[in-house]
C-alpha cells in the first residue's frame, strides 16, 4: 500500500477529479522534485488562484483555454499585481500544465505562449542639481594628499563628461598605439572606447581639467616606468591600473560623507550629467552623441527625468499647483 507522500502515477493522477490533480501535483513537487518548502507554499498559493479563477467561469481545468488564462492575467494586472508577480504565477501555472500533459491528462498547455505584463522600466536615478554640486565640491576625505586628488579628479569626470566607469578606468594619461582612450590636454576632450567598441570623444569642462591636472601631479609621485600598467591614468598606490569595483567604493564612500542621503555610484553620476545638460540645452540629439547612445531612443529616457524636474518646479513653486 502506497505511503500518504508516495509520487503518484499516472493511474492515481487519473483516478482523482480534476480539481484533484492540483493536490496530486503538490505532492509531487514535494517528493519527487523536493523543491524548497517556501516554493511549495507559492505554488499552492498560484494553483488555489487557478482553481478560484476556474470555478468562477465555471470550467474543469483541463478545459481550460489560452483565452482563459489570457482573461486572468488582466484581471490580476487591473488589480494591481505587477507583472514580475504575474509572471511568477504564470510559471507555476505553466509547470503544472506541463505535468498533466506528461500524465495524459491534459491536451494542451493553455499557459505555454501567454505572457505576463511588460514591467514599465524605472527611471534612471540622477541627483539633483543642488546634490550634484554638493558632492563635487565637497573635499575628499583622505589623509593622503595623492588619493584625495585622485578621487576628487575621479568624481569630475564621471559627473564633468558623463562617462561610464568601464570607460573612465581605461583613460591613459596620453595617446599611445595600445590606448584605449586617453586626455587630450591641449584640446581639453576625453577620448573613451565605447560599448561595441565605439570610439568618442567628449569635452572636458574647466573645472573638471583643473583636477585632472592636479591629480597628473601627483600622479608622478605614485608611477614609474616598471610599474605594471605605466600608462593608466587613475592607478593604485603600487602602480596598478584603478579597478571598476574601488572607484564604485570610493564614489560611495565619498557620497555618504559629503551628507547625501542616498549612496551614488558611478552610474548615477552619468545619468545626473545627461538630466542636468537636458535641462539647460534641451538638445537631445547633442546629449545623445555626449553620452554615446546608438539609439536616440535610448537618450530619451532623459527626457521623463526633464519632465519630472519641471512638475517638481511647477508644484513647489505656482500658487494653483498643489497637485496629488
Amino acid at each position: 500500500m502506497p505511503t500518504p507522500d508516495a509520487a503518484p502515477s499516472s493511474h492515481t493522477a487519473s483516478a482523482v477529479d480534476p480539481q484533484g490533480w492540483v493536490e496530486v501535483y503538490l505532492r509531487h513537487v514535494r517528493v519527487e522534485k523536493r523543491l524548497a518548502e517556501r516554493t511549495q507554499t507559492l505554488y499552492a498559493e498560484d494553483l488555489a488562484k487557478l482553481c478560484a479563477f476556474a470555478q468562477a467561469v465555471p470550467i474543469a481545468l483541463d478545459q481550460v483555454q489560452p483565452g482563459h488564462v489570457r482573461r486572468w492575467v488582466a484581471q490580476m494586472h487591473g488589480q494591481g499585481r505587477s507583472g514580475r508577480g504575474i509572471a511568477l504565477i504564470l510559471s507555476g501555472w505553466r509547470g503544472f500544465y506541463r505535468w498533466l500533459g506528461r500524465q495524459g491528462l491534459a491536451a494542451q498547455n493553455p499557459v505555454q505562449d501567454v505572457r505576463a505584463p511588460k514591467q514599465p522600466k524605472p527611471l534612471p536615478k540622477a541627483l539633483g542639481v543642488d546634490e550634484a554640486m554638493q558632492l563635487a565640491d565637497a573635499p575628499v576625505a583622505q589623509s593622503d594628499p595623492v588619493l584625495a586628488s585622485r578621487d576628487q579628479a575621479m568624481i569630475e569626470l564621471l559627473y564633468g563628461c558623463g562617462l561610464r566607469v568601464g570607460e573612465l578606468v581605461g583613460l591613459d594619461v596620453q595617446a599611445h598605439s595600445q590606448a584605449r582612450g586617453w586626455i587630450d590636454w591641449d584640446d581639453a576632450l576625453a577620448h573613451v572606447l565605447g560599448k561595441g567598441s565605439k570610439r568618442r570623444s567628449v569635452p572636458i569642462g574647466s573645472h573638471v581639467l583643473k583636477a585632472l591636472q592636479a591629480w597628473r601631479e601627483q600622479r608622478l609621485l605614485w608611477v614609474h616606468p616598471n610599474a605594471p600598467d605605466p600608462h593608466a591614468l587613475f592607478i593604485a598606490a603600487p602602480g596598478r591600473r584603478l579597478s571598476a569595483q574601488s572607484i564604485w567604493l570610493r564614489v560611495r564612500q565619498h557620497s555618504l560623507r559629503a551628507g547625501l542621503a542616498t549612496p551614488v555610484h558611478p552610474h548615477m553620476l552619468r545619468h545626473s550629467f545627461a538630466s542636468h545638460v537636458l535641462q539647460s540645452s534641451g538638445d537631445l540629439r547633442a546629449v545623445q552623441e555626449l553620452l554615446g547612445h546608438a539609439n536616440i531612443s535610448t537618450t530619451q529616457v532623459y527626457t521623463r527625468l526633464d519632465f519630472q524636474h519641471l512638475a517638481k518646479a511647477y508644484d513647489a513653486a505656482h500658487p494653483r499647483a498643489k497637485r496629488k
